[in-house]
């Protein structure tokens, strides 16, 4: 029996962004918290590694929603901007097309539509409806259904006759082909879904509603990176009287009396808790963590029939003497390559790993320089690659140095000539590396993919089908991944975990002097 006097103890695995933000709002709740993550620095995959002075934010880059940081700061009495500085990016990025044509997102509409008629002046209108639909998309997707349970079914089935309305049924990519013309428009208004995982064919057009989120609020970057967040994050849980336990593996969920009891560790420690929250991968959740317990819906074959999103190469590197070199090269962009149906078909459908490839650039040295050596500049690469789960799987023991020397040569030609002379610090992370830090099934880099038949009610939910107890956050529940989804999950998760009923004592006031 539980001592009255004792504190209603929360146990979160995994220190990831969406674990982190759970932890917060459980000590909000009057719990008294503990974090536990393999890694030795909390953030998950938005944690970074410093290598030769060069800081390599590993994850997410930039932060589209921050108020969704504000009201979880707010949540727990604190203020984010006191703790995490913001800056704005002027543009959000560019897009850069093979035939030499680019195109740049500037939180100034004006500019933004002049950037359009540069390139498809017929496109204009169709570019306005498309992000009037974004908006409809925005206040329906995001600000409803994203901020509120979707685990009972009846919550599904009262918003059905919306989701036709807004034709939940077509992909991003047709919708951005029914409002403009012109292929590198249709590019620019879908390839976001790959943000978060998603094959822009396929992936319901719902997901249009980040259109709305980069003209509302603004792509920002976070001085310090998402490293410096997750920082703050862990900061706030100490504050509250929460503890993190890193480099500490959870290997099992224990459960006694038909409930979630916490957590056995990889040493064989096992840690008492009133609540649990998973934050690792949903997969691993319940393939790994609950292997010891029959499970009903999400089986083994359950979570391996579902479809995963794609894999990540990512090179982080550093270069000397370049600050004031490729001047035309700012914070963020893309490079395009030259097929985008057929590539993203490679990717997701055969599982094939393509001769060309198309690249997100980042550049953080140009706004924070604190990433990189005096006149030198931090660069990070990613190209989507497939998972490890298809049949004709890549080795990347074999392919890891050819893609890498294949990427440098499309920088080289299309982005930063000269970049092999300049190179300094070399990092390779590939879907084997997400498999095996991340503990992310098939090594993919956002979880489940959010097809329509996978994302909200269909989504493993945030209070587990299978334990009492139990509650999920993190990219594979809903909302969903991305950074706004992730904070998403835990505000989320808040709504269904009660208040502790032996909260912790509020600390001493201060003695006045």
């Amino acid at each position: 029996m539980t001592d009255s006097s004792t504190p209603s103890r929360a146990i979160v695995i995994g220190a990831g962004l969406g674990g982190l933000a759970s932890a917060m709002r459980l000590g909000a709740k009057g719990y008294q918290v503990t974090v536990i993550d393999k890694l030795d620095r909390v953030g998950g995959r938005g944690s970074s590694i410093t290598q030769g002075g060069h800081r390599f934010d590993l994850g997410p880059t930039i932060v589209t929603v921050p108020q969704g940081l504000r009201d979880l700061w707010a949540a727990c009495g604190r203020d984010f901007d006191r703790d995490v500085t913001l800056k704005p990016m002027k543009p959000f990025y560019e897009i850069r097309w093979d035939d030499g044509s680019s195109f740049r997102l500037h939180a100034d509409k004006a500019a933004t539509e002049a950037e359009v008629e540069a390139l498809s002046p017929s496109d204009l209108n169709g570019f306005r409806k498309f992000l009037s639909d974004a908006e409809d998309r925005y206040w329906f997707g995001f600000e409803d259904l994203g901020r509120r349970p979707m685990n009972e079914l009846w919550e599904l089935i009262k918003v059905l006759p919306r989701f036709v309305w807004l034709r939940a049924d077509r992909s991003v990519y047709a919708h951005a082909a029914r409002r403009v013309r012109d292929p590198r428009l249709r590019f620019a208004l879908s390839f976001h879904p790959l943000f978060i995982g998603g094959d822009p064919f396929r992936v319901t057009s719902m997901y249009i509603l980040v259109s709305h989120l980069e003209s509302q609020f603004g792509v920002h970057y976070a001085m310090g990176g998402v490293q410096a967040i997750a920082d703050a994050m862990a900061q706030v849980i100490r504050d509250q009287g929460g503890q993190l336990k890193m480099s500490t593996e959870v290997d099992e969920i224990t459960v006694e009396n038909g409930r979630a009891s916490g957590v056995q560790l990889a040493d064989g420690t096992q840690l008492r808790a009133d609540v649990t929250i998973s934050n690792a991968d949903a997969g691993h959740t319940y393939t790994r963590l609950l292997r010891n317990r029959s499970r009903r819906r999400w089986t083994d074959a359950k979570v391996k029939r579902q479809r995963w999103s794609m894999g990540l190469f990512v090179w982080y590197f550093g270069t000397r003497g370049t600050r004031d070199m490729w001047a035309d090269v700012g914070h963020h962009t893309i490079v395009v390559g030259p097929r985008y149906r057929e590539h993203i078909k490679d990717i997701f459908i055969r599982g094939k790993l393509a001769e060309d490839m198309s690249l997100y650039v980042h550049r953080p040295s140009i706004t924070d320089p604190s990433v990189a050596p005096d006149g030198d500049d931090t660069f990070y690469v990613l190209s989507p690659v497939p998972h490890l789960g298809h049949d004709n799987g890549v080795d990347w023991a074999v392919e890891e140095e050819p893609y890498r020397l294949k990427m440098l040569k499309m920088l080289e030609d299309r982005l930063l000539p000269g970049l092999s002379q300049h190179l300094t610090e070399s990092l390779v992370f590939t879907p084997e590396t997400f498999r095996d830090r991340y503990l992310s099934p098939l090594g993919a880099g956002f979880s489940i993919e959010p097809r329509i038949l996978q994302s909200a009610y269909f989504r493993p939910h945030n209070v587990s089908e299978e334990l009492p107890g139990l509650y999920l956050a993190g990219a594979g529940t809903h909302p969903g991944a991305g950074v706004p989804g992730v904070i998403g999950t835990a505000e989320v998760m808040g709504q269904l975990v009660p208040d502790a009923p032996r909260p912790m004592a509020p600390p001493l006031p201060m003695a006045a002097e």
